[in-house]
């Protein structure tokens, strides 16, 4: 499909708007922070269900609602406060490949960030932090900072080796921007809109592909700065809003 850059925009403008509407949060794992109002609920229950999004959505939303109901529905005040037996009860949990293990894993990390670092924003608000592959990078190694098995790595994926990073980038976009649309928080203030990079799964990439905007094969960290480049030249203040343009037209639209 070729399309001019005005004719890009014109369409990818119209599609945004379109799916960027509450009317689509049901049945998307965005719905489940929306459960909440106090920040540090919003952020950690945001971070698991992204952590956890791949696969069928609706057992993506299914499994994050029953993990955050094993914390009572209060993220916050559970990882902070929470008895090692309590903790000790998530071994059972499971979604796909991210087993008790990992959730285990990513309770403590969770609590050490909190604790120790001064919450989510900030770990990926550090002064030396420069661009969006540093701030994940420098996030990534507080996050890997407890004991853990070598294999729960792998659900937090590395820039540095390559990964999309699709769940952590969409997480971002979801805490960053702040349209007023009342789909993303707008939560985080000290990184830009202008900075965040485009989530990117088979979905995004197909469409993105057959739009022109993508031509890089693999869904990779550098396809992703590909794309991201090319939404920029569209909208440089805010070039990851058209992600609801790519996602409804590959979810809804078939495209």
């Amino acid at each position: 499909m070729e399309l001019s850059h005005q004719e890009l925009f014109e369409f990818l403008e119209e599609k945004y708007n379109l799916y960027n509407n509450p009317a689509f949060i049901g049945p998307d794992p965005v719905s489940v922070p929306h459960q909440f109002s106090l920040k540090e609920d919003i952020e950690i229950a945001a971070f698991l269900s992204a952590a956890i999004s791949w696969g069928n959505r609706a057992s993506i939303v299914k499994d994050a609602n029953r993990l955050l109901s094993m914390m009572d529905c209060s993220p916050f005040h559970f990882i902070t406060e929470a008895s090692r037996s309590e903790f000790n009860s998530f071994s059972a949990f499971y979604h796909r490949t991210f087993n008790g293990l990992d959730c285990l894993f990513f309770l403590e990390s969770l609590r050490n960030i909190y604790l120790h670092h001064d919450g989510l924003e900030a770990c990926f608000s550090g002064e030396f932090h420069t661009g969006m592959k540093e701030k994940i990078t420098g996030f990534r190694k507080i996050f890997i900072e407890p004991p853990h098995e070598k294999r729960t790595e792998k659900h937090l994926p590395d820039p540095m080796k390559g990964s999309s990073c699709k769940r952590i980038n969409m997480f971002l976009r979801w805490m960053v921007r702040d349209d007023g649309k009342g789909v993303d928080f707008g939560l985080w203030k000290k990184i830009s809109p202008a900075e965040l990079l485009c989530p990117l799964d088979i979905h995004s990439g197909n469409v993105a592909r057959k739009l022109g905007i993508l031509k890089r094969k693999q869904n990779d960290w550098k396809a992703v700065e590909e794309m991201t480049s090319v939404l920029r030249s569209l909208d440089p203040a805010d070039p990851v809003k058209y992600d609801f343009a790519l996602f409804g037209l590959g979810i809804f639209e078939k495209f």
